[in-house]
């Protein structure tokens, strides 16, 4: 089937390598000629494990371009996979899905089905779909499909082509039954859903497990406080089917494109409609506290940060990513270095996304060793396993002042006995 792509990032890029691994053409539409260029190289612009791989697999059902007419023009699918960023007040910015179906009305000259794939507010296909036929150039039928997509960075290859399930959310058979085509080599169960239950999905999916996160934060603190031990409490919690074992990792909070965008767009939503979800605002409440966890348990070490070395592990929101959106890093370093610390940072993959928003106000190390040497503190917020993998006696070797602040729990409980062995100040979130 021929399909085009509008957007390269994370869901558009992803997508369109994707189908063309199942073998489908496709036309990756962008405006960026310099990423289109790598692409071009069999080079990903973001960081995927397995993606490039692909890419160079498919190099012959795959074209990359800024020339959206020719995309567009005899297309049987095309799949919308651009930024809905934040707004000031919460609410998704779609100036960039009507950019690109303003494009499709322009361009199209034959029947097809658009696909929304990034995420929006629930009834924006509907308005699409209608901005789309007010606007066509050519007598055609264009008809616009939900598609929500639900990949983690870091297992983005692997979430679409063996993905949990394909939500597809149409108006019409023939729309319905042209995305059964597409998928149909997909290893997926598929549900067919009304267009506003398909957007309505991504938001209730990714807003729960928000939702999950957050309360097992909430309980860790308690945890400290009363003193029981989080992953003891998680362990019991997750054999209950009903609740499940995922999510329920405490640490310094979500970050990323999805949950915290998401949960403040479906927040929005609903204060737009004269309803409040107490239970999502709650979310992001403690989300945001949480962030800085470890800035408070450092207080308890250091009154003030002037003249102190801080080593960083981990910028990114998570591992396997080189993404920094919404990740402490972006919130801690920046208090940090307002209160005159010399701060040591060090991430395998993230290092160089950081630089363009600190450049040289903090110092890159090329090494964890390097980071820790002479620090008087270290704080750890992404889990790499190179984090979680070093032998202890390294920050008591080489800190002036073996303090570690653990955001991820990445340690288990014999480490943190040989920590305190050696007398290494060592504390993590619930534990």
């Amino acid at each position: 089937m021929k399909i085009a792509v509008a957007g390269t990032g994370y869901v558009g890029l992803v997508t369109g390598v994707c189908l063309a691994e199942h073998g489908h053409q496709v036309v990756c539409v962008d405006i960026d000629e310099k990423k289109l260029e790598m692409m071009r190289l069999g080079k990903s612009p973001i960081y995927e494990e397995g993606l490039e791989e692909l890419m160079t697999q498919n190099a012959s059902r795959l074209t990359y371009t800024t020339d959206y007419v020719n995309a567009y023009r005899n297309a049987q699918v095309i799949f919308i996979g651009v930024g809905t960023p934040e707004k000031s007040d919460g609410s998704a910015n779609l100036q960039y899905v009507y950019q690109v179906a303003e494009q499709i009305a322009l361009s199209v000259e034959n029947n097809c089905v658009v696909v929304i794939k990034s995420t929006v507010p629930i009834g924006t296909n509907d308005k699409v779909e209608e901005y789309i036929k007010n606007h066509l150039k050519h007598d055609v039928v264009v008809e616009v499909a939900s598609n929500p997509e639900f990949l983690s960075q870091g297992t983005a290859v692997r979430d679409t082509l063996h993905a949990s399930r394909i939500i597809i959310g149409t108006e019409t058979e023939r729309a319905k039954q042209i995305l059964l085509d597409v998928y149909k080599e997909f290893d997926a169960p598929i549900l067919t859903l009304g267009r506003r239950s398909a957007e309505m999905v991504k938001y209730a999916s990714n807003d729960f497990l928000a939702l999950k996160i957050s309360y097992i934060n909430e309980i860790a603190n308690l945890c400290e406080i009363v003193g029981a031990n989080i992953d003891e409490v998680a362990e019991g919690m997750g054999y209950d089917e009903r609740i499940g074992k995922k999510f329920l990792k405490a640490g310094i909070g979500y970050g990323g494109s999805c949950f915290p965008k998401d949960t403040k767009a479906l927040s929005w939503l609903a204060s737009f409609n004269d309803y409040e979800l107490k239970t999502v605002k709650a979310a992001i409440e403690v989300n945001e506290q949480q962030k800085l966890k470890l800035l408070k348990k450092a207080r308890r070490y250091y009154e003030s940060f002037r003249g102190k070395t801080v080593t960083v592990l981990g910028l990114t929101f998570k591992p396997g990513t080189d993404d920094l959106r919404e990740a402490p890093s972006l919130i801690n370093v920046p208090l940090l270095i307002e209160e005159g610390a010399v701060v040591k940072v060090w991430d395998p993959i993230g290092k160089e996304n950081f630089r363009k928003l600190f450049k040289d106000s903090v110092e890159y190390c090329v090494s964890i060793e390097d980071a820790l040497k002479s620090s008087d503190l270290c704080m750890i917020f992404t889990e790499w396993d190179d984090v979680k993998n070093l032998n202890i006696e390294t920050y008591k070797k080489l800190m002036n002042n073996a303090i570690v602040l653990d955001g991820r729990n990445c340690y288990t409980s014999e480490s943190i006995a040989k920590m305190r062995e050696q007398k290494i100040t060592y504390e993590s979130i619930g534990r």
